[in-house]
């Protein structure tokens, strides 16, 4: 399963490293767009195969920064 931005910003922090195991709304990483921390979080529980970017990395809405294996 894909995870997106919703937001245009910069990777602020990252929270989950892969092979984590997540619940569903577990925070993945922290984007900051316009001076806001916006949480990614997992859409439903299950591993965190791959980050796609990397902290201080920007990123455009709709791009891809995670992938999840549901359980």
């Amino acid at each position: 399963m894909k995870i997106i931005a919703d937001v245009t910003g910069k990777v602020w922090k990252i929270e989950a490293r892969p092979g984590a195991r997540l619940a569903a709304d577990d925070v993945i990483l922290i984007l900051e767009s316009m001076k806001m921390e916006i949480p990614v979080t997992a859409p439903a529980a299950g591993t965190l195969r791959q980050l796609c970017v990397k902290e201080g990395e920007a990123v455009k809405e709709g791009e891809v920064v995670a992938e999840l294996d549901a359980a």
